[in-house]
């Protein structure tokens, strides 16, 4: 039996991420499944699991995870890895005998959709590193830095 998650949207996402009355691992596990495209941001209270690695830890998943009723799965834009994982997380379940009513989405257009929406909401982005996007904010930022880079001490700041 193959299985097929439908897609949550990250509006959604937020909402859960947000409401400081739901609690991660507990009403809702989100499930990165990335692998060294993890590193340098996710979304706050996600699990990181590599795709590759899923076969092998996902019925410690299942039972660690099995009173959680929304489990959302996304990879960098999940179109592959999210939603093969998704799948087969679910095909395990299955095998396994669970029977509870949890429910396995995927997060549509993944983190890359996530981060080009939500990249200046602190909030919503974990262990950011900017740098790893090619993002350089703000000129205050790059002022900021120039006064504390010892290698432009002594250089005339251009005139705005």
């Amino acid at each position: 039996m193959s299985f097929v998650a439908p897609f949550i949207e990250s509006e959604n996402v937020v909402e859960l991420v947000r409401d400081k009355s739901k609690i991660p691992e507990k009403d809702y596990l989100i499930v990165d499944v990335r692998d060294n495209d993890f590193r340098g941001g996710n979304i706050p209270g996600a699990i990181n699991v590599p795709a590759r690695q899923l076969l092998d830890c996902g019925n410690d998943l299942i039972a660690k995870y099995r009173q959680v009723p929304l489990v959302i799965f996304h990879c960098a834009l999940s179109q592959q890895r999210g939603p093969k994982a998704a799948r087969i997380y679910n095909e395990m379940r299955h095998l396994t005998g669970e029977k509870g009513d949890q429910k396995v989405v995927v997060m549509r257009n993944g983190f890359d959709g996530w981060h080009a929406r939500y990249h200046k909401e602190k909030d919503l982005i974990a262990n950011y590193e900017p740098s790893i996007w090619g993002i350089f904010d703000d000129e205050d930022d790059k002022e900021q830095e120039e006064v504390e880079n010892p290698y432009l001490a002594g250089i005339p700041k251009p005139s705005s």
